[in-house]
């Protein structure tokens, strides 16, 4: 693996905008963790048939951050990928479902306001690290969930190729079948 550099980059245009539009759980399978070889700057292109991917439709204050941690005394580099969900209202079936998020690790598919589709904890999958079952103080207080995931991988979160807004997925061979809820 190369360490120098091979592109430079310009200033960009002010067309972006921040936020989620949505996630997508898959249940860890290691046919998934292995869908690029490796090359930190490879799109995916292709998933294993046959995934089913669980939608989660998001409005409001959920976010994604990836943090670079890297040891020159120890010669090494990882990244940390923090995904914190607020999940509006309570009930049963959620409840179970976060259950269920918490004992698993799931990979995680991050659909951006800007139409591209990250996807989180490819190798090792995403933990439950935190959240909270609350019921708020206020009548304006979240009645809801807030949970937050953590990846830590060897390379940043691969890029699914062709997505956009209006379609995640994008280019890929075998686009998961996807589940949403009522």
């Amino acid at each position: 693996m190369s360490c120098n550099l091979t592109a430079g980059r310009n200033e960009v245009c002010k067309e972006s905008v921040g936020g989620l539009a949505g996630v997508y759980f898959v249940n860890y399978t290691a046919s998934l963790a292995n869908v690029t070889d490796g090359d930190t700057d490879a799109l995916i292109s292709t998933l294993p048939s046959g995934l089913t991917a669980y939608f989660y439709d998001l409005k409001g204050t959920s976010a994604y951050t990836e943090t670079v941690n890297t040891s020159r005394e120890n010669g090494t580099t990882f990244f940390s990928q923090e995904l914190t969900l607020n999940l509006k209202k309570l009930t049963n079936e959620m409840t179970t479902q976060l259950k269920l998020m918490a004992y698993g690790r799931p990979q995680i598919f991050v659909h951006t306001m800007n139409g591209d589709t990250l996807l989180v904890g490819q190798r090792e999958g995403a933990d439950v690290t935190g959240g909270t079952i609350q019921t708020g103080a206020a009548m304006g207080d979240l009645f809801g969930y807030s949970v937050t995931f953590t990846g830590q991988e060897k390379f940043p979160a691969s890029f699914i190729s062709g997505s956009t807004f209006g379609n995640p997925f994008g280019a890929v061979t075998n686009p998961p079948s996807i589940v949403s809820g009522s």
